[in-house]
This record gives structure tokens, C-alpha cells and sequence, in this order.
């Protein structure tokens, strides 16, 4: 490349890695030249917001994709504050599964926690089994490594494996996920959502965080790229021409309105460097006879599955599949000081927190099929968990009553449909109906699809992002774009020290590059 010019990049998607990838290469705009492009509208990706009808539910909007995450979040957060947009702080209530012999929670103790109390104690020991034995165990599938300590079906349906679907997002795909998410979901720092508890598995109220209104903080975001020189090209599909010495030639699609079907082809663009940041697949049929045989190889074992949520207001359909509201006869036996208070914090008449709620008041939900006990289907009372709606009330508030709520029912894997009870849902009740495309935490990820990374990213003038690369949070998006920026030269700018741990073993196992504190890449 001529000296002096700077290095042309596009980058295709407009998502967390995509802008992530886009800021981090703006903070150098003597160096680079910056393209984004998406085929949507709007950037974000999966993180969308919707309007919804205030007099009615008690706000007036509702992210309905990305919903949220823990302290370990740091680049997510710290891009949310650059605009001025903060993540709340919300104490976590969960109910899994319904009836006496099927619900456990981690507000208060209840009878399946009791019947399991000794595999739950054993588990832990498990966990360290997997952390010491790493290489063997770690990527054995969840499902053989319950099996190989031999835990019991019950414990596996009910508990262990509803509770790895619903944090981590592997939904259906949850007995093939490798071991060692398990392990890290407990115990290690830079993914731990929980502490393990040896009482009741999960420990009581633990802290998280619920996320600002998506749409206006992408659109807050992409303002600013723009105006530090980034072009943002939306409603804009690509097609990879060429990858060779001189770069990459793409042919762009731009439609000129949102609902035009035809877009025309516009003249062969040529760039310096390209980064991905679109799911695997897309990835790799954008690369069609242009992709090597490795890229061929890491992509193609990257499993999506077609999943739909379904945002209403159908409180009966709600509390038919879900335990919504507090019952006293799903109580286990209060032995301890600690089950007295947690149960005596149950039964208090609820009342409105500034972090959460007094009282029984579930935000995530488990719901298991009884024809098919190791497939869910997942259930978020948005009213209890985000964060504007209890703004709203104020503190102190009573509820508002649950027909006024706004559910969420995520159904796993259409091909799985005959399973789904979104049949049951009042049409008249639904407020928003949204498809996603997600991909499958499977044991072969972490033996094929990861390893493979450092393989592939760099080549051919082409890089990787997305939290596909490994495991599927917010966070991982926003790493994965800025460590992109970074091996193509831009500065990695450190903020925090947890944060650059996590930013330095993602660069390790992604790209096959150690990070040195206090020294960027050269390029």
C-alpha cells in the first residue's frame, strides 16, 4: 500500500462487532477508511427496540432481542455510556418449570431442590473435575458428562440443563454444548453469571444488569460514526467479487427504500481489507467460490437454528405454562435461617424497587415439554425485569396487574414446531412477532469452529466478528469487532483491567495473538 494513503476497510454488518469493529478503527481517521454495510435499515442487529402502547403496559418502548447481561460486560457498557445511555442495575429472579414436582427458583427453596439436594452438592464437584481436566472433559457434550457422573434424568430436565439454556442462549441445543460452558457459567471470571451455591444451585438475587433502549443507542452511535467519517451504507447487500493481492473487490446492492425488492448492482468497489461481522453462514455464502478450504472447514460447522419470540399480553396463556405469581404450597420445609428469610421475602406483598422488586416477582422462565423433557421453551415477564417500567411506577409502587404485563415466549428451533404451544397465545394479545437466526452452542463448536479461528482470521485480507466466534453475549460481539480493528492496526485502548483480560484471551484463541499490556500491534 502506498505510503501515506490510508488502508480502505469495509466492514459487512452493523451489528455490536460490526460498530464495535467501525469505533475502534474512527478513533484513527489519518489511518483507515471506513465502510459499513448492512442489508437492514438500521444498525444493531439482533439489539432491537420496539414502541409499545404506554397507557397500556406503563412504557412506552421495549428491547425485545438483546435484553441484558452481568458485571462482566465491561466494553458493552462502556460504549453505552459514551452516549450517555445506562445499564440498570436489577436484582434476578428466576422460575423453572411448574408444579411441585417440576418448579425450582432461586428466590426461595422449593421441593425439587430438596429431592436433588445431594446431586446438586455433587455437581460442584463436578465443576472442578471440569476445570482440572479441561482438555478431556471440557469438550465433552453437557449431556455425556451428566451421564458419565451419573446424575439422574429428573436433575438434568428440571435443573441443570433449563438453567445452562436460559443464560447462555443454547436453547434446545443445550445436552450437545460442550462441558465446559457448565463449568465457566459457575467459575470462571471473565463468563461467571452465578456462584454456585451447594443449598440450592443457584444463589438468592443475584445482580445483573437490564440495557438501555437499544435503538436509541445505535442510533446515537451510528450518528457519531458518522461524523467521525465512517460511511454507513444501510439497506445495502454485498457480494464478494475478489479477494487477491491488491485487496478485495465487492459489488454492493443498495436498495433505495426499505421495502424495494430488486436492488441494482452497483460498479465493483475495491478495498484493502474486509471484516465479517455477519453471521457464519452468510459469511461463507458471500465468500461462495471465493472461500478457502479452511474457511470452508470453520464456517460450515457453525449450526443455526431458527428461533421465534412472540411479545404479548396473554397473562392466562403466561401462568398456564409458567409459575407467575408466588404459592405458598411450592415452599420446601423452612430448616435453616437463611430458607426462613428467603421465603419470608417471598411472601411479602410486592412493591416496586429501584433495582428490582419486594416480593416473588419472576423475570425468566423455563418451561419444559413433557413429551420431550430435554426441549424448552423460554419466557421473560418484561415488566418485572426491564428496568423502564419500574421507573415508571416509582419506588415503593405497587405492581401493576399482570394482564397489563408484557410477556415475552421465545419458541426454540422451527423444526421442532409440532412441539411449540404458540397456538395457545390470544392473537388479539400480541403486541410484536420476531424471527431470529441463531446459532447452536454445540460440542463441535468448541472443537472445530473456535480452534479454527486463528486459522482463518487475517487471511486473504479478511477477518472475523461476531459472537458466533465463541460464545453467544453481547460482550463477545463487541470484543470480537474491536480485536479485529486491532490486528488490522488500530489501538486497543485500555480502560479496565478486567476488561483487557478478557479483550487479551479472546485476541489469544481467536487470532492466534498475544496481547501485551501497554503495547498495540504494528502493522
Amino acid at each position: 500500500m502506498p505510503e501515506g494513503r490510508k488502508k480502505r476497510v469495509a466492514i459487512i454488518g452493523a451489528g455490536a462487532a460490526g460498530m464495535s469493529c467501525a469505533a475502534t478503527l474512527a478513533n484513527h481517521p489519518d489511518r483507515f477508511e471506513v465502510t459499513m454495510f448492512d442489508p437492514e435499515s438500521q444498525t444493531g442487529g439482533q439489539a432491537t427496540s420496539i414502541s409499545i402502547d404506554e397507557k397500556k403496559y406503563g412504557a412506552s418502548w421495549l428491547n425485545d432481542g438483546v435484553q441484558g447481561g452481568s458485571a462482566i460486560f465491561r466494553h458493552t457498557f462502556r460504549f453505552f455510556r459514551q452516549y450517555g445511555h445506562e445499564p440498570q442495575k436489577v436484582k434476578l429472579q428466576v422460575a423453572f418449570g411448574k408444579g411441585r414436582d417440576n418448579f425450582w427458583t432461586n428466590v426461595f427453596p422449593s421441593p425439587l431442590v430438596d429431592q436433588h439436594s445431594k446431586e446438586i452438592k455433587r455437581l460442584g464437584s463436578v465443576l472442578k473435575s471440569i476445570k482440572y481436566l479441561m482438555p478431556i472433559l471440557g469438550v465433552m457434550p453437557v449431556k455425556v458428562i451428566l451421564k458419565l457422573f451419573r446424575f439422574s434424568d429428573d436433575f438434568n430436565n428440571k435443573m441443570v440443563l433449563p438453567l445452562l439454556a436460559l443464560f447462555l442462549g443454547t436453547g434446545n441445543q443445550t445436552p450437545n454444548v460442550s462441558s465446559v460452558l457448565l463449568e465457566r457459567l459457575f467459575d470462571d471470571p471473565q463468563m461467571r453469571l452465578w456462584e454456585y451455591d451447594p443449598d440450592t444451585l443457584l444463589p438468592n438475587l443475584p445482580e445483573m444488569y437490564t440495557f438501555p433502549n437499544l435503538a436509541n443507542f445505535y442510533r446515537d452511535w451510528a450518528k457519531d460514526l458518522r461524523a467521525k467519517g465512517v460511511n454507513i451504507r444501510l439497506n445495502s447487500s454485498v457480494a464478494i467479487l475478489e479477494r487477491g493481492k491488491n485487496g478485495v473487490v465487492l459489488q454492493v446492492h443498495q436498495k433505495t427504500s426499505e421495502h424495494e425488492s430488486a436492488a441494482p448492482a452497483g460498479p465493483p468497489e475495491v478495498f484493502d481489507e474486509m471484516v465479517l461481522c455477519c453471521p457464519a453462514d452468510e459469511a461463507k455464502k458471500m465468500l461462495d467460490r471465493n472461500a478457502t478450504w479452511r474457511e470452508k472447514y470453520v464456517l460450515g460447522g457453525v449450526k443455526f437454528f431458527n428461533d421465534i419470540t412472540i411479545t404479548h399480553s396473554d397473562s392466562d396463556y403466561f401462568q398456564s405454562i409458567f409459575e407467575a405469581k408466588y404459592n405458598p404450597s411450592l415452599t420446601a420445609e423452612p430448616s435453616t435461617r437463611e430458607r426462613k428469610d428467603q421465603i419470608s421475602f417471598a411472601e411479602q406483598s410486592r412493591r416496586c424497587e429501584k433495582d428490582g422488586w419486594q416480593g416473588f416477582s419472576p423475570m425468566y422462565f423455563i418451561h419444559g415439554y413433557k413429551s420431550d423433557p430435554d426441549k424448552i421453551e423460554m419466557g421473560f415477564d418484561c415488566t418485572h425485569y426491564q428496568h423502564q417500567f419500574r421507573e415508571n411506577l416509582g419506588e415503593g409502587s405497587e405492581p401493576r396487574p399482570l394482564e397489563e404485563h408484557v410477556f415475552q415466549t421465545i419458541f426454540l428451533n422451527d423444526q421442532q414446531k409440532h412441539l411449540w404451544t404458540w397456538n395457545d397465545i390470544d392473537p388479539s394479545k400480541i403486541i410484536a412477532r420476531k424471527w431470529w437466526h441463531q446459532f447452536g452452542h454445540r460440542w463441535q463448536h468448541y472443537l472445530r469452529v473456535v480452534p479454527g479461528m486463528m486459522f482463518i482470521n487475517g487471511q486473504n485480507h479478511t477477518l472475523y466478528a461476531g459472537s458466533w466466534t465463541m460464545v453467544n453475549m453481547h460482550e463477545i460481539a463487541c470484543i470480537s469487532g474491536i480485536a479485529a480493528a486491532y490486528q488490522l492496526g488500530a489501538t486497543y485502548e485500555p480502560f479496565d483491567d478486567f476488561a483487557e483480560d478478557f479483550f487479551s484471551k479472546y485476541l489469544l484463541v481467536c487470532h492466534g495473538t498475544r496481547y501485551k499490556r501497554g503495547k498495540n500491534k504494528q502493522t
